[in-house]
């Protein structure tokens, strides 16, 4: 049999992908399109656990126990999501623990959002509800990627994601009902989250790299403006009827657009947070760092266990 060139693997990857059919580990692949899933999902994975941080700080410290049952749902949720996405990228070929301490380094980066402190109870609503709502915006496009086991893992995540915008715009419309001084906690977490949550989705589509080709691939199925877009769109409504108002002075609704009209993005602070300048960076590397290096015994441990066993299987 006539071995193909890589163009005609190529072609015959490129049609698979036009039919819909997912690629699995085993099938053929361009070095491109690995690098790119195996880059993606180390983000989407380090996020889900960096992710952790700021909520987890506020678990003993919730109003009341419904409060604390379902922060402590969530954290759990976040860390299954960390364990499910790092699974996938091992299937690409990638060791999981290089990838871990990548982002130890600073060589792997996560979503920008969680280098931003969570000051107030109020936060841990506007992280539920925005960064988890945004989560959700650009996670359901996922469960139809291209590659087949990220696309498997997407379904089961965004079941839960969307659990967690729901609590979380439930938590802040309590406290838009409530007091002054709640409505007003309310409000400056929707201040302060507002525009980082509209950096979540990378940046400006004529400035974003990656976009076109992960598009091409059907690893996105949107681009960053259509999913940031979309997620305007869905979330000032929202904030409208719990009483809450964007702080955005020129947010407005285009009639002929068809879509809310928006003030540019300050991508600055977004370039600056990616970096390593933001107001948490160091806090969270450091902490998922002692982390890793706290742990190291129970992974010596089970590993040694594990071979132990299978010593013994041999025998």
């Amino acid at each position: 049999m006539k071995e193909l060139s890589i163009a005609e693997l190529e072609a015959k990857f490129q049609d698979k992908i036009d039919r819909e059919i997912k690629i699995e580990p085993n099938d053929w692949m361009p070095d491109a399109y690995r690098k790119t899933l195996i880059r993606q999902i180390s983000q989407h994975a380090h996020s889900e656990v960096v992710g952790m941080l700021p909520e987890g700080n506020w678990i003993t410290r919730a109003p009341n126990l419904r409060r604390k049952a379902v922060l402590l749902a969530k954290v759990q949720d976040e860390a299954g999501h960390g364990l499910y996405l790092y699974s996938s990228v091992e299937t690409l070929g990638a060791d999981r623990e290089s990838t871990i301490d990548d982002m130890h380094a600073g060589k792997a980066k996560y979503s920008s959002i969680f280098n931003y402190p969570a000051l107030t109870w109020a936060d841990i609503g506007a992280i539920g509800w925005l960064v988890d709502g945004a989560a959700i915006m650009n996670q359901v496009a996922l469960c139809r990627t291209s590659y087949g086991p990220y696309a498997r893992a997407m379904v089961k995540i965004c079941k839960e994601e969307s659990f967690h915008q729901r609590q979380g715009y439930e938590s802040l419309a309590v406290l838009a009902k409530g007091s002054p001084e709640q409505k007003a906690m309310a409000q400056d977490a929707l201040n302060r989250f507002w525009w980082p949550a509209l950096m979540m989705f990378g940046p400006s589509d004529a400035d974003s790299p990656h976009s076109a080709q992960s598009i091409k691939w059907k690893i996105k199925r949107l681009s960053n403006d259509e999913l940031r877009q979309n997620f305007i769109d869905a979330t000032v409504p929202q904030a409208e009827l719990i009483g809450l108002t964007v702080p955005d002075s020129n947010l407005k609704w285009n009639e002929s657009r068809g879509h809310y009209d928006f003030s540019p993005i300050n991508w600055e602070e977004f370039y600056q947070v990616l970096e390593g300048n933001g107001p948490c960076n160091r806090e969270r590397i450091e902490a998922r760092r002692k982390a890793k290096e706290n742990g190291m015994w129970v992974r010596e441990a089970a590993n040694a266990f594990a071979a132990k066993r299978a010593m013994k299987k041999t025998a």
